[in-house]
Parts: structure tokens; C-alpha cells; sequence
């Protein structure tokens, strides 16, 4: 079983938050929403297979080459130990596709998505990147490879303290966990272009950094196209908006998740506490 932590300091019966880290990270990228959330929320953290303190699958050629079916079953299987039913999910970057998906696997389970940094449609210059990648992975270092990507979609000298951050817990995967998920880039395309088609109906928000210029365009397309999805425009932020302002990410995720249980009408609301920012269907 994946590696977890849990913070239930709130009342008995409080909703649950998962937050889910993207390829290369850890639950350690979250350190700066802990405090707040746990003031609202039970929070439950997990590390991804290989990432952490969760141990790289081991065993037959099926273990050893697995899909993001199996990768979203290992969160699941964390739920089902602790006895959670349903909760409210935040991922930022790859984790944002694992959430969807686990949307399509046990809907019931999702109360709401909160998507930082959605990987929604790789647009030319990341699927460059993915070929580039796929040629080279054999004969170029991954932690080469790694930083480059991270460079190429966070370049800015403020985007700094998140690429740190992702390059240094990068650095903790080892090599074969490292191909192991990059061989997931040949199943992206057709798993995404399933996801743009098929519209959950959960009421979802996309939190994006305005320089997040990889994947801010499709999102902007996608809630066109989806009910009970909205977006929200961090500025002086990229692809990392968690890390590069924390406080603006806490307050407007906090936010939604609060006004869940009010109705969408009510989610529809925070328009007006920030009009300039956000784009509801």
C-alpha cells in the first residue's frame, strides 16, 4: 500500500481532502497548504508508487510495467483502508489526470476535483518534449531530462522555488521508477482526449497560474465544454501555482470546497468576489 499521511484535527464528520502530487514529486510539495486546510478539513496526503516514502512496485512484468488505471487503484486502495467513503480531491500537474480518472473509476468516492496546474491537452512544444524524452531516456541522464522539462515548463526566475522544489524531490525516484512512469507518456493523448469528450458533471475548479503557458489555453477551452467546471487565474504564478502563491491558492480552494455544500448556485458566487479571474460554464 502507498505510503500516507492523515491530519484529523477537526470534528468528528469533518469532509475529507486528498491531496494527490504530480510525477517526481511527493506529499512533501504540500507543506505550504497543511496549516490552513486542517483548520476546515480532515487531509489525507499519499505519495505516489516509487515517490516518497511509497516503495517502487516490485515483482512480475505485469507489477513492473503498470498504466494510470493501476496507479489511481493504489489511491483507492488507501480510501478503503481508512474507511472513506467520499471525499474532495486537489492535485496539481500529473495528478490532476490521476484524479480524473479515478472520477471515471468510483465517481461515487468524489465529492469535488480542485485541479492546480491541470494537465488537460498536450499541446505541440509538450508533445515535442514527450518524443524528445522518449528518444533520449535511454542514453541521457533522467535527472537531465527532468530538469530540463522542469525548466522548460516553469522558465521564469519566479517559477524558481517550485522547480527546486520538483528537480531536488525528483531526485529521490530512482532511475527505473523514473522510466517506469515516463513510459505513461504513450498512454497520455488518448486518455486525455477521452477526458476533454467526457464531461463527470462533478463540480470541479482548475486553478492555474496566469505564465502557466503550457496548459492554461486548453483549460480555458475545457469549461467551455463542461458543467460545474470552473476556472480560476492565479497571477505572478506558473505551472506550480501551490508553491509560487500559496496564499491565493489556499484561499480560493478553500473557498470552493466551503461552498460545495452550499449548491452550485453558491459556487457560482465567488464570481463575484473575483470577477476578473474567473470563467464559469
Amino acid at each position: 500500500m502507498l505510503h500516507y499521511k492523515t491530519y484529523q484535527l477537526v470534528e468528528p464528520g469533518a469532509p475529507w481532502v486528498v491531496f494527490v502530487h504530480g510525477a517526481g514529486g511527493s506529499s512533501s510539495i504540500w507543506f505550504l497548504q497543511i496549516k490552513e486546510f486542517i483548520r476546515h478539513f480532515n487531509v489525507l496526503l499519499v505519495d505516489l508508487r516509487g515517490h516518497g516514502r511509497s516503495k517502487a512496485v516490485a515483482g512480475s512484468k505485469e507489477d513492473r510495467h503498470y498504466n494510470f488505471e493501476d496507479i489511481t487503484r493504489d489511491i483507492l486502495e488507501v480510501l478503503d483502508s481508512l474507511k472513506i467513503r467520499e471525499a474532495h480531491f486537489i492535485g496539481i500537474s500529473l495528478g490532476t489526470i490521476l484524479i480524473r480518472n479515478l472520477s471515471e473509476l468510483a465517481p461515487e468516492r468524489v465529492s469535488s476535483m480542485v485541479m492546480g496546474g491541470a494537465i488537460i491537452r498536450l499541446n505541440v512544444r509538450a508533445k515535442v518534449l514527450v518524443t524528445l524524452g522518449n528518444m533520449f531516456k535511454r542514453v541521457v541522464p533522467y535527472m537531465w531530462l527532468y530538469s530540463f522539462f522542469a525548466w522548460i515548463i516553469m522558465p521564469r526566475e519566479r517559477h524558481k522555488k517550485s522547480r527546486l522544489l520538483f528537480v531536488n524531490e525528483a531526485k529521490k525516484v530512482a532511475q527505473k521508477e523514473f522510466m517506469r512512469w515516463f513510459r505513461l507518456t504513450y498512454e497520455l493523448t488518448p486518455l486525455l482526449r477521452y477526458f476533454e469528450e467526457k464531461d463527470t458533471g462533478i463540480p470541479t475548479l482548475y486553478l492555474m497560474g496566469e505564465e502557466d503557458h503550457m496548459f492554461l489555453p486548453a483549460v480555458r477551452i475545457i469549461i467551455t465544454r463542461h458543467t460545474n467546471s470552473f476556472l480560476q487565474v492565479i497571477t505572478n504564478s506558473g505551472h506550480v501555482c501551490n508553491v509560487d502563491q500559496p496564499v491565493e491558492f489556499n484561499h480560493r480552494a478553500i473557498m470552493f470546497l466551503q461552498e460545495i455544500s452550499g449548491g452550485m448556485d453558491a459556487v457560482a458566487g465567488i464570481e463575484e468576489a473575483a470577477p476578473a479571474c474567473l470563467v464559469a460554464c
